[in-house]
């Protein structure tokens, strides 16, 4: 796939969503539709395994969890982003025809803040480990960009913190099951993130370079991130065989997918896009694997 037809295929998403110069539209392309599953998605992977019944697949509590995660999340940790990158995305091509830059606008700010204070909502009805999961979780959103800690300028770091990404599903489970998931499926899910987040800054590693930023990838260069995400994903397929042997072969896609794109002649800027569609594949199997458990045993 070329980077035209994905250009092509983005504005075909945006085009789907009310105009930009709207409050609406600009704050859902803020939120980055294409990725709102990298949230959302958890929550429902969470669910599936947590659940003693078909019935708590549909419980309020989840219901409410994958609503908040699939939008108002998206728009609070995207939006803090934004604002603190305000100066850096000035010169950022992205910013171009697929995401939006933030101008300042107090709108803005306050729905971003906003949505981050709707976590507030879950305080009465979840337990005191999904809360301390959820607090986590926005400290995280928060600090990945923010002043003073800004994990996205500390090599390693950056990677690390992503592991918020997983954090939607512990809390989800922890909210179905009354109780927090195994830990090997945490470490598994986290060392995940910080393949797929890193993975992600490849092709941002020039530019980075030339704007002062610091990443894992930039200090490691991209031959040695495609070591270090393929580390990554082999890592947390091992900690899934300690969960299910399935789920751990299932993850080896990924370290095999990038030692394939790192041997070929493959641009790391067209790969880059394949991921959303690998990602929601594997989180569809992943997904049926929990059905699978609750409808049949096993």
């Amino acid at each position: 796939m070329s980077r035209e037809r994905v250009r092509r295929g983005v504005n075909r998403l945006q085009g789907t969503i009310p105009p930009e110069t709207t409050t609406t539209g600009y704050l859902l392309r803020l939120s980055r539709p294409r990725f709102w599953f990298y949230l959302a998605g958890p929550v429902v992977v969470g669910v599936a395994y947590g659940a003693e019944s078909p019935a708590d697949l549909f419980a309020p509590i989840a219901l409410a969890l994958f609503a908040y995660f699939l939008v108002p999340a998206n728009v609070f940790l995207y939006g803090v982003n934004d604002v603190f990158d305000a100066d850096i995305d000035e010169t950022n091509p992205k910013k171009d025809d697929r995401e939006v830059r933030y101008t300042g606008d107090k709108a803005t700010l306050a729905a971003v803040i906003v949505s981050g204070l709707l976590a507030l909502g879950f305080v009465p009805v979840l337990t005191p480990a999904a809360l301390a999961v959820l607090a986590l979780f926005v400290f995280l959103a928060v600090e990945y960009s923010a002043p003073p800690l800004r994990f996205k300028t500390t090599p390693l770091l950056d990677s690390i913190s992503n592991g918020l990404y997983v954090l939607p599903g512990v809390i989800a489970y922890t909210a179905v099951a009354g109780e927090l998931p195994p830990i090997a499926a945490v470490l598994g899910g986290w060392l995940w993130t910080m393949g797929m987040h890193t993975f992600s800054a490849i092709p941002d590693i020039d530019p980075d370079r030339a704007a002062g930023i610091r990443t894992t990838a930039t200090a490691l260069g991209e031959r040695r991130t495609y070591g270090y995400c393929a580390l990554c994903w082999l890592a947390a397929a091992v900690s899934f065989a300690f969960v299910h042997v399935l789920l751990a072969v299932l993850l080896l896609a990924y370290p095999v997918l990038v030692f394939a794109i790192a041997r070929s002649s493959i641009d790391v800027d067209r790969a880059y896009w394949w991921y959303p569609a690998v990602n929601t594949l594997v989180g569809m199997v992943f997904t049926l694997g929990g059905l699978w458990r609750l409808i049949y045993g096993g």
